[in-house]
């Protein structure tokens, strides 16, 4: 089973630092992208359009933050051929970081619902189940976020539980916001740019997800994605591996 020291037994010091770089730059990149979430959730319910050309701007920063850890990681590939959990902290990353890329590109759709929203002026219903959706998954972020730096199991077994209640949610609102309309056939082209914020936040979720299920796979070395959460508990709580 891997854990924060896991990396201090390296011969080279130099292979230890690199690996310690590109993890720091994963996370790095996890805090910008969390971030954008937070700012693009904000935008949208304060109809701040200013706040909102931020988090697009951001995004061009993520997106070359992305193309740089994934030279890191060919280039450790390429030059140290790690094996055993460092082959697999390599991997977990250049896949992390497919997932935080696209975080960003989700809360930058939501920042572009913001501007149209906040160009027309009235505020629609649905608000507050996009700030209360909003608060849910930039938690889901974080704390997938943390448990990758803290090697912590439990944590990311927690994120992965809880994207059923996210989705859950998500459900309920749709069907409410999609009543509405029905009832209120003016309201439609507003409450449509709050449903596909819905849904980017929805996708959030999944994607913070898929990188908790990565840091189970890179401690525990079991490929989790497919299972079904009692399994996948089962794999964090009642198994230890090398």
């Amino acid at each position: 089973m891997m854990n924060k020291d896991s990396h201090s037994q390296h011969i080279s010091q130099q292979f230890n630092a690199e690996l310690e770089e590109v993890r720091s730059h994963l996370l790095a990149m996890g805090g910008m992208v969390e971030k954008q979430v937070g700012d693009a959730v904000s935008a949208l319910v304060n109809a701040d359009s200013g706040l909102a050309e931020q988090v697009r701007e951001i995004d061009q920063q993520t997106n070359l933050m992305e193309r740089n850890i994934d030279e890191e990681c060919v280039r450790i590939l390429a030059r140290r051929q790690p094996a055993a959990s460092d082959l697999r902290l390599i991997i977990s990353i250049s896949k992390s970081v497919i997932d935080l890329e696209r975080i960003g590109d989700e809360s930058t759709k939501i920042a572009k619902r913001a501007i149209l929203l906040s160009e027309e002026g009235e505020s629609p219903k649905g608000y507050v189940e996009v700030r209360h959706i909003g608060e849910q998954v930039r938690k889901m972020v974080h704390d997938a976020l943390d448990a990758f730096a803290r090697f912590d199991v439990d944590l990311a077994l927690s994120v992965a539980q809880y994207d059923k209640t996210v989705d859950r949610e998500y459900k309920t609102a749709l069907r409410e916001l999609v009543t509405y309309m029905m009832e209120d056939p003016r309201s439609i082209s507003r409450v449509l740019n709050v449903i596909w914020a819905l849904r980017s936040l929805e996708r959030i979720g999944d994607h913070a997800r898929n990188i908790a299920e990565l840091v189970i796979y890179l401690v525990r070395g079991t490929d989790v994605r497919h299972m079904g959460l009692e399994q996948m508990q089962q794999e964090v709580l009642g198994r230890s591996r090398d």
